[in-house]
């Protein structure tokens, strides 16, 4: 039974970490003098707590779709969608691997969902985003708000939103998650639930959040305080030509290209708390900035092909592939061609802390 703050240690002996200063036998006695109450010494690990630089514990990856598109398929044979609730096969950054996360604080996965399956009704704590890679025709349902998903739309499960899939089409759909997990485990408040019908009585369809709150105006009584977008699905045949828009007029930043951001239509901030997204269109020929930045990125081409450099490698992409940036490495893209690159990050949140930084 643990004892009490500042009454006698445990019976049980507690080894003191060996630290550099361990070697003088006062420091060593005292430190395992410490250690039986639970007690270690600042100066031995400041350097470790407090650093000059982000220390990040991910590496630099890339997922190239061709080569795993095989491997989620062969998944659809393995199990059923009802024994396995979500069928994903999780993309785990190398240095943290066993730990279900592709940066610190974001999970990714790669979801295969067949023709005739369901997805079952469920909500979480986590916030969720789906990024449409191949097939066409399912549908996600988020609240009572059914949409029709297709190549390359950015569709949104926030927070403790009852949400569920299906596939009426006649192939099969993967689409990228992220999730903000490991931000929600960090804080150890994860909760979840099923739904007691596996597919929720729909109240409004096709894309209807889209077209209430994306066209510059707001039903009359919208309360506009909420901290995530009210939208369900931004499909990328709306937001794609804006791209060029911006291409046409110069509006090409030297680091991003010509980038829009998933914005919350009722204050213009970031779509999520905890995870923010953008869109860019790199020119044919542009060769980026270097640029880095604390936000740990997933990026995944939807058009073209290039290369993008993240510190002392360069990493071929070309469309669907998915690679991540950890924060702070350095990193520049290239494209041969016209190249469109999605993104998202957990910017947000940091922003929200106040430890956001960038160095360009």
């Amino acid at each position: 039974m643990q004892a009490a703050a500042g009454t006698a240690p445990r019976s049980d002996s507690k080894k003191a970490q060996v630290y550099p200063g361990s070697s003088d036998p006062k420091r060593a006695a005292f430190y395992d003098k410490i250690s039986q109450h639970d007690m270690t010494p600042l100066w031995e690990v400041l350097k470790d707590l407090v650093t000059k630089e982000p220390k990040t514990l991910g590496v630099p990856a890339i997922w190239h779709f061709d080569r795993v598109k095989p491997l989620v398929e062969e998944s659809g044979g393995l199990l059923t969608a009802q024994e396995a609730e979500r069928r994903v096969l999780v993309l785990e950054n190398p240095a943290l691997r066993g730990q279900s996360r592709i940066t610190n604080s974001l999970y990714a996965g790669l979801q295969l969902i067949l023709p005739g399956e369901i997805a079952g009704a469920h909500r979480h704590t986590a916030s969720a985003i789906r990024l449409i890679l191949d097939g066409e025709g399912a549908y996600t349902q988020v609240d009572g708000e059914k949409t029709v998903m297709k190549y390359g739309d950015f569709v949104l499960t926030p927070n403790w939103t009852a949400h569920d899939h299906g596939n009426e089409s006649k192939v099969p759909m993967i689409w990228l998650d992220v999730l903000d997990v490991p931000t929600v485990n960090f804080f150890e408040t994860a909760f979840a639930e099923h739904l007691d019908d596996a597919v929720q009585n729909t109240a409004r369809v096709d894309n209807d959040s889209t077209w209430r709150f994306g066209a510059g105006v707001l039903p009359d009584g919208t309360d506009t305080r909420m901290i995530r977008s009210p939208i369900i699905n931004y499909p990328y045949e709306r937001t794609r030509p804006i791209l060029d828009r911006l291409v046409r007029t110069g509006d090409v930043d030297k680091h991003h290209g010509a980038r829009v951001r998933y914005a919350n239509p009722l204050n213009g901030g970031w779509s999520g708390p905890t995870m923010g997204a953008h869109l860019a269109l790199l020119p044919q020929g542009f060769k980026g900035a270097d640029y880095r930045s604390t936000d740990g990125t997933i990026f995944v081409c939807l058009e073209g092909k290039g290369q993008t450099r993240i510190g002392d490698e360069t990493f071929e992409w070309s469309p669907r592939d998915v690679f991540v940036v950890p924060p702070w490495k350095t990193y520049a893209h290239k494209a041969d061609r016209e190249s469109v690159l999605f993104s998202i990050s957990d910017r947000p949140a940091q922003e929200a802390l106040g430890i956001w930084r960038e160095m360009n």
